[in-house]
């Protein structure tokens, strides 16, 4: 059975929107997503319906070596959801990992609003930190040289 048909709860919903999302599962994710959605990335214009909301999602996908999202902390008050997380997106060799503050509201079972807010200057110093990291293990692996066995 799919995530979207037991997500019955609203922190079940998105627990299973945001696990999709893990997957890189961007039809599961879809299967969760009201009609008319709103998706924004404070202070970002949001992507309003769900084809705007697609393009972003497929980005992600075509882009994307992994995401994850580490729940610190959910509160839900009737159809709102309000998350703590830490999100970490790979891009290729490159992984940043930030903070993150978001907010759900279901309707109807689906994601009707997915608005995140987090420090733009602590995305910037996530992504340099994952590059440095990345560019450090290739010359490691460069000067190791070819391993002879």
């Amino acid at each position: 059975m799919s995530d979207s048909t037991t997500a019955t709860t609203e922190t079940e919903v998105v627990r299973a929107f945001l696990a999709a999302l893990e997957r890189l599962d961007v039809d599961g994710a879809l299967d969760l997503a009201d009609l008319d959605i709103v998706y924004q990335n404070v202070p970002l214009p949001p992507a309003r319906g769900l084809p705007a909301f697609e393009r972003q999602m497929r980005w992600l996908e075509r882009r994307a070596s992994g995401f994850e999202a580490r729940i610190h902390a959910m509160a839900a008050d009737g159809s709102t959801v309000l998350t703590e997380r830490t999100d970490v997106i790979e891009l290729g060799r490159v992984r940043a990992e930030f903070w993150v503050c978001g907010t759900f509201e279901i309707r109807d079972g689906k994601v009707a609003l997915w608005r995140d807010r987090f420090d733009y200057v602590d995305l910037a110093v996530a992504f340099l930190k994952g590059a440095a990291r990345a560019l450090l293990a290739s010359a490691r692996s460069a000067r190791s040289g070819p391993q002879r066995h």
